[in-house]
């Protein structure tokens, strides 16, 4: 037996405990590890700041100093709500992550149509994976998702984000994955978080996002074309501390004929929209805007 066999025990032990706080509890942590997080830890500080200033450069400092307090705050209420996916219920999670418009999305999976949604880095991202729990049964919901390197933590998420039902999907799979249930006549849902900045390589589409001109991700785009997937956008709202709204957005009626990259562009206006709503929920710390560049 190997260190990561030997240690998975002990962390999924204490991920297990964690859980099991009640959410009362889990809020009041929450709020002392913030200041843990943002004063003593320092967690990524001159990127979020850097990242929010150039996103909203028309903001003061006092102003750009409280966003960056509510992103940390929402950040360690994000991490401990991932934990509680371990033991969560079925209806508890149904309850706190209520999914919106999900009659046109299995009208869709019942005419014969495998659907993929579009979703970024903004709310509890991780609790979407509760979504299989309102899909048409007898379908499939997947999520596309990158392996991580610590074999520990990649076998963690891969349990508590397959706890409804979700199948996880590495992306470099994702084509092979859509072939296979396509030649076996199965309809599926994929979840794409496709926010990411690409490598430099894969850098051949760039856009306005966030007062930045960036490369994107377009291999959502590609799947949806090529397997002639229907494509949603799930626009992700908090409502209160724990409990958030998900709707499923029809992006267009038929993306195959619209030019190459549009829906790429479409996605990335929705979900500026939903980050300038409340732009706290947004993932600041991730070095998004690293290959920007100024417009030709």
């Amino acid at each position: 037996m190997n260190m990561a066999e030997r240690t998975y025990p002990l962390l999924h032990f204490v991920l297990k405990l964690l859980s099991r706080i009640p959410f009362r509890m889990l809020y009041i942590l929450s709020d002392g590890m913030f200041y843990l997080l943002y004063y003593i830890i320092r967690y990524r500080r001159k990127i979020v700041r850097k990242n929010l200033t150039e996103s909203y450069p028309d903001k003061s400092l006092h102003e750009t100093k409280h966003l960056e307090k509510a992103f940390y705050r929402f950040f360690m209420d994000m991490m401990l709500e991932t934990c509680k996916l371990a033991t969560i219920s079925p209806d508890e999670i149904r309850r706190r992550m209520a999914f919106k418009n999900i009659e046109e999305v299995n009208a869709t999976l019942r005419s014969g149509k495998s659907v993929a949604v579009y979703l970024g880095h903004y709310g509890n991202w991780e609790w979407v994976s509760s979504m299989p729990l309102w899909l048409e049964k007898g379908t499939i919901g997947a999520q596309i998702y990158h392996k991580l390197s610590n074999p520990n933590m990649d076998r963690l998420m891969l349990h508590i984000r397959e706890r409804m039902g979700a199948v996880s999907v590495e992306m470099h799979k994702t084509a092979r994955y859509a072939t296979e249930l396509a030649a076996a006549g199965k309809v599926c849902t994929i979840g794409f978080i496709a926010d990411q900045s690409p490598r430099k390589r894969d850098s051949h589409h760039y856009l306005h996002f966030l007062n930045h001109y960036v490369p994107a991700l377009t291999g959502t785009e590609k799947i949806i074309k090529h397997y002639g997937f229907e494509a949603f956008y799930l626009d992700v709202k908090r409502t209160r501390r724990g409990f958030y709204t998900a709707e499923f957005v029809r992006m267009h009626d038929n993306p195959r004929t619209l030019p190459d990259f549009e829906l790429t562009d479409l996605y990335f206006q929705y979900l500026e929209r939903a980050v300038n709503s409340q732009p706290e929920l947004y993932l600041w710390s991730h070095k998004r805007f690293r290959r920007a560049k100024k417009e030709a």
